[in-house]
């Protein structure tokens, strides 16, 4: 997905249509982020939010901050997200369906949230982030 967004951001741009390429930067952005690549996700963002502001145009400018590492103990913003939804007691299932994502997704987002966190359940998970003020 992200050479093609690669490429449609550079075919946006090319037309001269900055809005497109910002939300199209945005998705760039997302996309690095899920890989792990937190400063090009960073840049992205930052890049989108620059263009949405010379356009003064609104939509598309809450795209989440990466949050800093130290702060968020290695795990991504979608991370962060998906622990959050999990310490309240929601489902995979229930977390896939807000966010548009698959179960499978959900699966392997909460398996790296233990992994990163060095915890073998949801619960422990849960407790780690009240604990380190994650929530």
């Amino acid at each position: 997905a992200l050479a093609a967004l690669r490429t449609a951001e550079e075919r946006w741009r090319r037309l001269g249509a900055p809005y497109e390429t910002a939300r199209t930067k945005l998705l760039i952005g997302r996309a690095c982020e899920q890989l792990g690549d937190l400063d090009s996700a960073r840049m992205e963002g930052d890049a989108a939010r620059q263009i949405f502001a010379d356009l003064g145009a609104t939509v598309g400018v809450d795209y989440p901050e990466v949050e800093d590492e130290a702060e968020s103990h290695g795990l991504t913003a979608r991370e962060l997200e998906v622990l959050r939804l999990v310490a309240t007691g929601t489902t995979n299932q229930a977390i896939a369906d807000e966010l548009h994502l698959s179960t499978k997704t959900i699966d392997r987002h909460v398996g790296n949230i233990l992994t990163k966190l060095g915890v073998t359940s949801r619960t422990a998970a849960t407790a780690f982030a009240y604990q380190h003020q994650m929530l």
